[in-house]
């Protein structure tokens, strides 16, 4: 049994039965272990969601650094990062959910250590929606509102999407990405 087992586990009870309707006992009985067991690896429910949240996290700033280091213009680069996105989120639905809605059961000082790592994944979406701006190929006046608005559109694909619907992933993002970029104004050809 390694930490890692013990965190998988977690993910998906905390994503079916919530943080705080999951027991200690309900990771053990997972992994398992005994619950006296279990805390030789774990110390606390609440290092394992700090931990749940920083993996989630670490993958989305790596997707994301990768993107950005493109040198394509802003425009593809938000496409790509939109695809990118909404696939790592779609692959990993039980961890984008702990992600997204229970990051709300940090305690104090565990929120307060998330909260910088929260911020740069934020900071690498504004900072590409910038660079459009300088790039002359978006037109932004706040660039920390339109960053929420894409992200919130893309976190919250995970409660309605199928894997048997008619739409995939990438089609999905395509869309999202041409309705950010082009809007739903008619324009003339």
């Amino acid at each position: 049994m390694t930490r890692d087992d013990i965190l998988d586990a977690a993910v998906q009870i905390f994503s079916q039965k919530g943080f705080h309707a999951t027991s200690m006992q309900d990771i053990a009985d997972a992994v398992n272990l005994q619950k006296g067991s279990l805390y030789y690896h774990i110390s606390s429910k609440q290092e394992i969601l700090v931990e749940i949240l920083n993996r989630a996290l670490d993958l989305l700033i790596a997707n994301m650094q990768e993107v950005m280091a493109s040198t394509s213009a802003a425009d593809v680069k938000l496409r790509r990062a939109m695809q990118v996105y909404l696939a790592s989120m779609l692959e990993n639905r039980d961890l984008a959910a702990v992600l997204l809605l229970e990051h709300r059961s940090l305690e104090p000082e565990a929120h307060a250590r998330h909260i910088p790592k929260r911020d740069h994944f934020e900071n690498q979406w504004r900072e590409l929606i910038h660079e459009g701006v300088k790039q002359g190929l978006f037109q932004c006046t706040d660039v920390a509102l339109a960053s929420r608005a894409l992200l919130g559109v893309l976190n919250w694909t995970i409660t309605w999407y199928h894997p048997s619907g008619s739409l995939t992933p990438e089609m999905i993002a395509q869309q999202f990405s041409d309705l950010f970029l082009l809007g739903l104004i008619t324009r003339p050809e």
